[in-house]
């Protein structure tokens, strides 16, 4: 079994890195979740889709770069661990790293509303959430000890995009006009980084 599960990672490992361009900066999209992990889900939504829709879309925006190039952790729906990411995107060394995530409010009745960054205690990690800030409703700010943020080392930032139960929240982060237009805004922020 253990066997197995180093063949897995082999592979997986080979895939990822086999998109990492020769001469160009490499920003890193990771899409939440994804396999068995569904994230949060409200109704028929599932945060796993909406993240890997809007990382597609974002890589779609900035294909053919002359000076980046947009590298997913995953593109379909495979799970690789929080751990197998951290070490797959040090090896990369990206100028940057988008996580993306969708928020569940705990108060049902007027759940909240908005775009929550969550960011490591870096300058380049504070400078890219305030570029975040400028293209997004965020809400807050905060430097968080989360798993990406901590064992990643180039700059990072993880992004709740929305309130899975705030109806205009869902409504946008489901929508493929919703979809196309966040990914629309991190292509802009890549191009101002």
């Amino acid at each position: 079994m253990k066997g197995i599960k180093l063949l897995a990672l082999s592979a997986f490992s080979a895939s990822f890195l086999s998109f990492a361009p020769v001469n160009k900066k490499i920003i890193v999209i990771d899409a939440g979740h994804g396999g068995n992990d569904m994230g949060t889900v409200f109704e028929k939504y599932v945060e796993k889709e909406i993240t890997i829709n809007i990382a597609k879309e974002i890589r779609k925006f900035n294909e053919n770069q002359d000076q980046y190039e947009v590298v997913l952790t995953r593109d379909s729906d495979t799970y690789p661990t929080l751990g197998e990411r951290a070490a797959l995107i040090n090896k990369l060394n990206p100028e940057f790293v988008i996580s993306l995530h969708v928020n569940n409010s705990p108060q049902k009745e007027t759940p909240k509303q908005g775009t929550e960054v969550y960011i490591q205690n870096t300058d380049n990690s504070k400078k890219l959430a305030e570029k975040i800030s400028k293209k997004f409703d965020v809400r807050k700010i905060e430097e968080k000890n989360l798993y990406m943020l901590r064992e990643t080392k180039a700059p990072a930032v993880l992004v709740e995009l929305g309130f899975i139960n705030n109806t205009r929240d869902r409504e946008y982060i489901t929508s493929e006009n919703g979809q196309k237009e966040i990914a629309q805004k991190f292509t802009e922020i890549i191009r101002e980084y």
